[in-house]
C-alpha cells in the first residue's frame, strides 16, 4: 500500500506562486510515475503534469506549461508541484497519484494512488 499526503496549498493573488508537495510512503517511490491533478467546482478531474522515476521525463497540460513545473526527490520520497504566475483559473483542489507503471501518463485512471488533496484558490 502506498500512502501520499499533499501540503503547501493555499490562498494566493494572481500572478503569485505556490509549490505543493507530496510525501510519499509504503512501497518504493523512486520505481513511480508520479502525477499531479486538479478538480475545480463542478468540474472533472483534470491532468496537470506527471515525471517519470527519474525526473528525466516530464509532460505538461497545456494550460499550464510555461508556468508549473514538476520535480522530484526520490531521497525525500517527495514530488513537488511548482506554480508561479497563478492564474484565477487555477483555483482547485490539487491531487498527487502515483502510478507503479514504468510509463509517464495523462490518462487518470492509470494511477494507482491517490492523495487527499490540498486546496489552492487564486484572486483575482
Amino acid at each position: 500500500q502506498v500512502q501520499l499526503v499533499e501540503s503547501g496549498g493555499g490562498l494566493v493573488q494572481a500572478g503569485g506562486s505556490l509549490r505543493l508537495s507530496c510525501v510519499a510512503s509504503g512501497r518504493t517511490f523512486s520505481s513511480f510515475t508520479m502525477g499531479w491533478f486538479r478538480q475545480a467546482p463542478g468540474k472533472e478531474r483534470e491532468f496537470v503534469a506527471t515525471i517519470n522515476w527519474n525526473g528525466g521525463i516530464t509532460y505538461y497540460a497545456d494550460s499550464v506549461k510555461g508556468r508549473f513545473t514538476i520535480s522530484r526527490d526520490n531521497a525525500r520520497n517527495t514530488v513537488y508541484l511548482q506554480m508561479n504566475g497563478l492564474k484565477p483559473e487555477d483555483t482547485a483542489v490539487y491531487y498527487c497519484a502515483a502510478d507503479v507503471g514504468a510509463f509517464i501518463s495523462i490518462i487518470e485512471s492509470y494511477y494507482d494512488y491517490w492523495g487527499q488533496g490540498t486546496q489552492v484558490t487564486v484572486s483575482s
